[in-house]
């Protein structure tokens, strides 16, 4: 039966804010030992609720009363008012500050706070900085959990409700109530079902055009987040009529009104989210006229005229003395070609000598004064193209001034360089490229570095492929394993898998290539975590959270990202026990725990902190006064309000995909039977080529195999390569436009 209890939130036991589910303790007027709540309920310890539900029986922790919904009611005496405001909610009061204010004003705090924040300063401690910081965030607070209560007249999770708050502002209950569908678009972690939800409670009807609209956009929004520039409209209208539960013809009109509005463009029998089109055709266009381009960057050196770029073979002799190498065929052809080329490809497996090809290029560009930029998808990647280039090398976003959610060099205000040489290219997405290609001056070169055998992108498209398969542009090559690579397992198996052969594998003598079989799946987990923490630090003397990564072909499972973060987090930075330890302090967010010392990953381009998706750092400290973290990035210290917390997930362990770009001293990979469904060919040859220094498998040799037989790489439907064809004849046939290969007639 229903039933209605009044209380303060006392402690909360668990909390998994991707939900709102909170275990937690009430205390009761009148009743000695607290009250069990189980329920999505968005409160913080201190707070007091009048909660609305049921009492259940459960079998195992006795009697819990089950929350159907609740409110918040102000504080009923003054040890509740100093909990609630030391919870963390209020920014700038911690348990210190609360205890002076709720000593000075007593049951009045609130009201002071509300009416007459002024009266603040009269609480040793507290200046003007403090006291704009609560006025601040209680008139946040206000907003948010009114932001809950309207979702929770609704029948929604109030889980979100700080993340709407903060995309929308005060503006938040409005944009909802028009049009609940952006909420799947613009508020990370809310997806569409969700949405879709919100809206039902609305009485947005199940057949309404607008539910057909917002239903197309996302399922073509989840297929470019599967890595498709377009998606052919019939298989489209029957994807999304399948998850709307509507008839094709439905749909197939919101596709229409879309396309009337200018979400999306239909180009034949394709559909495109905007973006992606203009993305997809500025690329074709812009590199086709780069490429097209017969003039190089004009000499600045007069001196080094000589060999640039008239004699090839001259710069190949200069480069080699200078480095005191010898460059196999290949790599000269290379060199060369980049002399002359306006836009190029460098690609190859590892030992195979890009870094050397990278370096020499540079040095013939700098002998000969030209303006060099050296950039990279990731900031790891960058660091490392930096160190095997000895010049500075940026991200791309940094390369391309990123401010205010727009790049700042584009078309209009191009890059001063005369070659422009970026790595890692086979992480690079369509929406990317469109912006480095526009930003290019068309006096200068690009040459694009890469392993095209890698896995494709995280974002949309197959860029480097594309190109590669285009023939568009001059492309090296290189392909011969040097003397020296050939004596890393690393650099031999990784030839070897990209082949589909089996490893090489003899532990016994092998100082960097190593399988440990395991059959059973918690007997992986055991070896994995046993490996992290123990004999691989003891045996290569490295340091198992800064220099060890775990790489998982999956986020779930016994074997997956989860569990194995789980194990690893809780042996190698456990709680702190009496007497307390520097890294004692942690923060519950998002079902997750964390705590000082902590390996994180963000999961979220914030181009506000100017950290990216997969870029890793460790938890430095917490301030609980300020409710904010700080996460040391290489070297930068990042500031995180705890309500950001969730764009992070713990990093000892990670995804293969989100590993891409990076390398790492040591990997451990766990590769399963489990993982079936993502065993592929170049997922296990890309998790390889992240070691710089050992790789150790652990797992099973038939998973092995099942991913050797897999070299079937997921198509991408993507016109890149297309596009470029027809923009490199249509150049060729003196700028007209072509048609089929021909040119058309009066163009």
């Amino acid at each position: 039966m229903s039933a209605t209890i009044t209380g303060v939130l006392d402690k909360i036991v668990y909390a998994n804010e991707e939900n709102a589910y909170l275990v937690a303790r009430i205390k009761e007027k009148g009743n000695r030992e607290p009250t069990t709540i189980i329920g999505n309920i968005a409160a913080m310890p201190g707070e007091s609720l009048r909660l609305f539900g049921e009492w259940v029986e459960n079998k195992k922790f006795g009697r819990q009363f089950r929350v159907d919904r609740y409110e918040s009611v102000a504080p009923a005496s003054v040890h509740a008012i100093e909990k609630y405001l030391g919870s963390g909610l209020i920014k700038g009061v911690g348990k210190v500050f609360a205890a002076r204010i709720t000593a000075k004003f007593g049951s009045a705090t609130l009201d002071v706070i509300e009416h007459h924040p002024e009266r603040l300063h009269e609480v040793e401690g507290i200046g003007e900085v403090r006291v704009d910081k609560i006025r601040c965030a209680w008139v946040e607070q206000k907003a948010i959990k009114r932001v809950v209560m309207f979702l929770q007249e609704h029948g929604v999770s109030p889980a979100y409700a700080v993340k709407i708050f903060k995309t929308y502002g005060d503006k938040a209950i409005d944009i909802v109530s028009k049009n609940p569908y952006r909420l799947a678009a613009d508020v990370y972690g809310i997806g569409f079902k969700t949405a879709d939800t919100i809206a039902g409670r609305m009485g947005i009807v199940k057949d309404s055009p607008m539910r057909a609209e917002e239903g197309a956009a996302f399922a073509l929004s989840e297929l470019a987040d599967s890595g498709h520039v377009y998606y052919p409209v019939v298989e489209l209208v029957k994807s999304a009529a399948g998850m709307l539960e509507i008839d094709e013809t439905m749909v197939r009109v919101g596709i229409d009104a879309l396309a009337a509005k200018g979400r999306v463009v239909i180009d034949g029998e394709d559909v495109y989210l905007t973006p992606f089109h203009h993305a997809e055709t500025g690329v074709a266009s812009r590199l086709s006229s780069l490429a097209a381009a017969k003039d190089k960057a004009s000499a600045v050196d007069a001196e080094a005229a000589v060999i640039w770029p008239a004699d090839g073979d001259s710069a190949v002799r200069w480069v080699e003395e200078r480095n005191h190498i010898m460059l196999a065929t290949n790599q000269k052809q290379a060199v060369i070609a980049s002399l002359t080329s306006k836009v190029m490809v460098i690609t190859g497996n590892p030992g195979c000598g890009k870094s050397t090809i990278v370096r020499c290029i540079v040095d013939i560009a700098g002998r000969r004064g030209f303006r060099v930029l050296l950039a990279a998808p990731t900031g790891r990647a960058a660091k490392r193209l930096s160190e095997l280039s000895g010049k500075e090398a940026k991200t791309i976003h940094r390369t391309l001034e990123f401010k205010n959610m727009r790049f700042l060099r584009d078309q209009d205000n191009p890059l001063d360089a005369d070659l422009i040489v970026v790595d890692e290219a086979s992480m690079i997405d369509i929406i990317l490229m469109y912006s480095l290609v526009k930003a290019v001056p068309p006096g200068a070169s690009l040459i694009l570095v890469g392993d095209v055998d890698q896995l494709p992108s995280v974002g949309p498209g197959n860029v480097l492929r594309d190109i590669i398969e285009s023939g568009s542009v001059p492309v090296s090559t290189l392909n011969e394993i040097f003397r020296q690579a050939q004596d890393s397992m690393i650099v031999v198996n990784a030839h070897r898998i990209n082949r589909g052969e089996k490893p090489l594998i003899n532990n016994a003598v092998s100082r960097d290539f190593f399988f440990i079989d395991a059959e059973e799946p918690e007997k992986v987990v055991d070896e994995v975590v046993s490996l992290v923490t123990k004999r691989l630090p003891a045996h290569f003397r490295v340091n198992a959270v800064r220099d060890i990564q775990v790489l998982c072909p999956m986020h779930r499972g016994i074997v997956g990202v989860g569990s194995l973060n789980s194990r690893l987090q809780e042996v190698l930075n456990p709680p702190a026990r009496p007497p307390a330890r520097p890294n004692g302090a942690q923060v519950s967010r998002g079902g997750r725990i964390y705590r000082v010392g902590d390996k994180v990953m963000q999961m979220v381009n914030n181009y506000d902190k100017d950290v990216f998706n997969g870029d890793i750092g460790i938890i430095r400290s917490f301030d609980f006064e300020e409710a904010a973290a700080r996460i040391d990035f290489d070297g930068t210290i990042v500031e995180y309000e705890f309500s950001e917390l969730d764009d992070l997930a713990l990093a000892y362990a990670c995804s293969v995909h989100k590993a891409q770009g990076s390398e790492y001293p040591v990997v451990v990979i766990p590769i399963h039977t489990q993982h079936y469904v993502m065993l592929q060919r170049n997922l296990v040859y890309t998790a390889l080529t992240r070691a710089r220094k050992a790789a150790v498998f652990v797992g099973t040799r038939k998973a092995m195999a099942i991913a050797l037989r897999n070299d079937k790489v997921r198509k991408r439907y993507s016109r890149l390569g297309e596009r470029l064809q027809v923009e490199a004849k249509r150049l060729a046939a003196g700028g007209k436009w072509l048609a089929g290969g021909k040119v058309r007639a009066g163009a």
